[in-house]
């Protein structure tokens, strides 16, 4: 039978526009596409082509890592035409893979949808600027848009930690350092001990994972300079929380302080396909740190963040149901996805029902205003 071969796996990924491919025992290799999977119209895979596949890709180091884990992660470069990020484990004693597409085009502002105030919070000095949202939301785009921006308009020295280096950002303005946990590095932590001594001015944590990590990167912002990185959380008041919470008790009235004083904004997306059927777009709750909202974080009063965010609109400030809404009034989006991505769908489903009820209220007026002309007008032909 025909082997299923790996560099043509990634060509049909480039060619139909897919974000990932799964490869795994029992089934063709499945793209996603547009946030759905599709199988392709190839062999069902059986253990040694799984194996095959992965050994095809897979750097010695990551192979052993695999042996000794489980599971590994790494990137690689498919020619020009795009670079993936690779999850290679084990389930049921077999090898299974999952590759995500990153391309190699880097997005502007403008194509992601992004607050205008983003730009200027690039600007900044220092300050810790949190991208969140759950997995395959766009949280490493949006990064690489950001960082692309400063290197392309400020003369800085930006250092990256990641794990792996998904976008690849040449040197332009800025002098920009990669560094990949596990290659260059041991851990987000030991080289967040280290990058203060490297003299940057822009330092990227691709996750604050740990108490460790959140506490160098928070030093960091206190300590002069413009921090980003990324959390799994699905909304900004949630984020501070969660950052809180990792601390322990007795710590947690210190890190409000500092959260305070350093946190200059919580970038929330989801990622929703268009109504179309072909593409998708992004859905953003933004919450800038005011001097009011810096007050709520050092008083433990989270809980009333959501109504400052709704009072913040001239800062560019939205909750992320006010997108999701507007996406899906102005018909980029369906009712369900809009309920799936919203955070109170129950309220979002009743001002969908008021908006359907009052067109079915202004059709019936039209109706009836029409028939009242067609009455007012009489007999046209006369018998």
């Amino acid at each position: 039978m025909a082997t299923v071969n790996m560099d043509r796996l990634l060509q049909a990924c480039v060619s139909q526009g897919a974000s990932d491919i799964h490869i795994t025992v029992g089934r063709p290799p499945v793209l996603r596409i547009d946030g759905h999977l599709r199988s392709l119209e190839t062999k069902v895979l059986e253990p040694d082509d799984t194996v095959a596949l992965m050994k095809s890709i897979t750097p010695e180091r990551c192979e052993q890592e695999l042996q000794e884990e489980g599971g590994t992660d790494f990137g690689f470069a498919f020619g020009d035409a795009a670079r993936f990020r690779v999850a290679v484990f084990k389930q049921k004693g077999n090898v299974s893979i999952v590759l995500r597409q990153i391309p190699n085009k880097i997005l502007t502002f403008e194509q992601l949808g992004l607050p205008k105030i983003c730009a200027a919070l690039c600007r900044r000095p220092r300050g810790l600027f949190l991208v969140t949202g759950p997995t395959g939301s766009g949280k490493t785009t949006t990064l690489a848009t950001m960082i692309n921006y400063i290197n392309e308009n400020f003369d800085r020295h930006i250092v990256t930690v990641e794990d792996p280096i998904e976008y690849y950002q040449p040197h332009k303005k800025s002098v920009i350092n990669q560094r990949e946990v596990g290659v260059d590095v041991p851990s987000f932590a030991e080289a967040l001990r280290r990058v203060l001594r490297q003299d940057p001015d822009v330092i990227l944590v691709g996750e604050l994972r740990d108490l460790e990590t959140i506490e160098a990167a928070v030093r960091a912002a206190e300590t002069g300079h413009l921090v980003f990185s990324t959390v799994h959380t699905t909304s900004a008041a949630g984020t501070i929380n969660r950052l809180i919470d990792v601390f322990p008790v007795n710590q947690q009235a210190q890190i409000r302080i500092q959260l305070a004083g350093n946190l200059l904004a919580v970038l929330s997306q989801a990622l929703c396909p268009l109504a179309t059927g072909r593409g998708r777009i992004a859905a953003y709750e933004f919450l800038v740190v005011t001097p009011a909202i810096a007050n709520l974080i050092r008083e433990n009063k989270t809980y009333r963040i959501d109504s400052s965010i709704q009072t913040g609109k001239k800062l560019g400030m939205q909750l992320l149901d006010e997108h999701l809404w507007n996406l899906y009034d102005s018909g980029k989006i369906s009712l369900e996805e809009m309920l799936d991505k919203g955070r109170q769908p129950g309220a979002l489903q009743e001002k969908a029902l008021a908006k359907i009820a009052g067109a079915r209220g202004k059709m019936k007026k039209k109706a009836s205003e029409a028939a009242k002309e067609l009455e007012d007008m009489g007999p046209i032909f006369k018998t």
